[in-house]
């Protein structure tokens, strides 16, 4: 195997190596932004509960209920525990 052969083999390899490591960066930033979401929507269903609990109005039962389906979809499509 020549010079330029092993030069080829090895950026190839590093070239490889790059991608994989800029997937597993992607998957994180995913991850951190689903994870934002969550907090966000917790925080709704907090303010919902925290409203009627204090004399505002009765809870939106439906609206609790699609922000608890949106969580529960971010947590299991990026493997997150809530």
């Amino acid at each position: 195997m020549g010079l330029l052969d092993k030069v080829k083999e090895q950026a190839t390899e590093v070239a490889h190596k790059a991608q994989e490591a800029g997937k597993t960066g992607q998957a994180k930033l995913e991850a951190a932004q689903a994870k934002r979401k969550i907090d966000g929507l917790l925080r709704d269903i907090g303010a919902i509960v925290y409203a009627e609990r204090t004399g505002g109005p009765a809870a939106d039962e439906a609206a609790i209920t699609g922000l608890l389906q949106q969580i529960g979809d971010l947590a299991k499509e990026h493997d997150l525990s809530v």
